[in-house]
């Protein structure tokens, strides 16, 4: 089912917000490529107070949560070095960190990100971090049943809006692999 888009306020395609995105992810929808039009991208405007998904079902419903997907910052650890990954599962899951997460990035040791580290280097901000934007370095982990999805609601770089997007664009974004089993119950 995709996202009923008529439940919020205000919803415009992204690339007539750019101006309401964090500068990553403005030049990511900018230089957009792949097989999704980048006007199927869609920003909702959204108070930042209720930018965490809880929250967000609370005032939207509880349909959000089968349609929401939640990027996290992991950090894997192997020989003294760290490397960051993003990670972007269904908000009913949680990241395999452990498991799937470890074994993918080839790390002794994975980890969420320390906050400071992930917003810093990211660009974004805490409760709003996407998969748009990232750097180009990180590996992008998305879980299978979010690639799936016609339609995902997801961060937009910032805790105020959100960005609607087919869950194939999210597969084709730079450095994305899709992985059966990322999201786990």
């Amino acid at each position: 089912m995709p996202v009923p888009m008529d439940a919020f306020d205000d919803v415009r395609p992204a690339v007539e917000c750019l101006d309401l995105l964090v500068e990553p992810v403005a030049t990511a929808i900018r230089a957009w490529s792949g097989s999704v039009a980048p006007e199927e991208l869609r920003y909702v405007d959204t108070d930042p107070a209720i930018a965490d998904t809880a929250l967000l079902v609370e005032t939207y419903g509880p349909w959000l949560l089968e349609q929401s997907a939640n990027c996290v910052v992991v950090a894997g650890k192997r020989g003294g070095e760290t490397t960051l990954a993003a990670c972007v599962v269904l908000s009913h899951t949680r990241v395999d960190v452990n498991g799937v997460v470890r074994r993918q990035l080839g790390a002794r040791k994975a980890s969420f990100a320390p906050m400071d580290r992930a917003v810093g280097e990211s660009g974004m901000e805490y409760g709003g971090i996407t998969p748009i934007g990232l750097p180009a370095g990180w590996p992008l982990l998305v879980d299978a049943a979010v690639a799936d999805t016609p339609y995902a609601l997801i961060g937009s770089g910032g805790r105020r809006g959100k960005l609607i997007v087919p869950g194939k664009a999210l597969a084709e974004l730079p450095g994305a692999t899709v992985l059966d089993g990322l999201g786990i119950a």
